[in-house]
């Protein structure tokens, strides 16, 4: 009993680290409506192309929050730098948000749809 508990241990854990490192297709899609970043990204090019800053500003709130859902679950199976250059690019738009720079927003918002096509493949 003692060596099966010896070999099956390592063998358990092992497949349960590899089940976690190549589950990011799956953890990064939509559970819920709120955490849907790729529905949001559609959504503020939109709202970005038509000028709508108001509307803009609140869905770069709702991004955020849905990014930090999706980061929660894909932290451990997706590799750190596309998730650092997928905040940075929030973090970014933010900004070209707030200055109202149709250019700058757009250009943010198609890296961090790249990144997000990206992260977990």
């Amino acid at each position: 009993m003692r060596r099966f508990l010896i070999y099956l241990i390592p063998i358990v854990a092992m497949l349960i680290f590899l089940l976690i490192m190549i589950s990011g297709d799956f953890l990064k899609k939509p559970f819920s409506t709120d955490d849907d970043i790729a529905e949001s990204i559609s959504d503020l090019i939109e709202a970005v192309n038509n000028e709508a800053w108001e509307e803009a500003d609140n869905k770069i709130i709702g991004l955020e929050l849905a990014w930090k859902k999706v980061l929660f679950r894909v932290q451990f199976s997706s590799e750190r730098g596309e998730i650092n250059e997928l905040t940075t690019s929030i973090a970014r738009l933010k900004g070209a948000i707030m200055a109202k720079d149709k250019p700058g927003a757009l250009m943010e918002l198609y890296e961090a749809y790249s990144h997000w096509n990206d992260l977990g493949s």
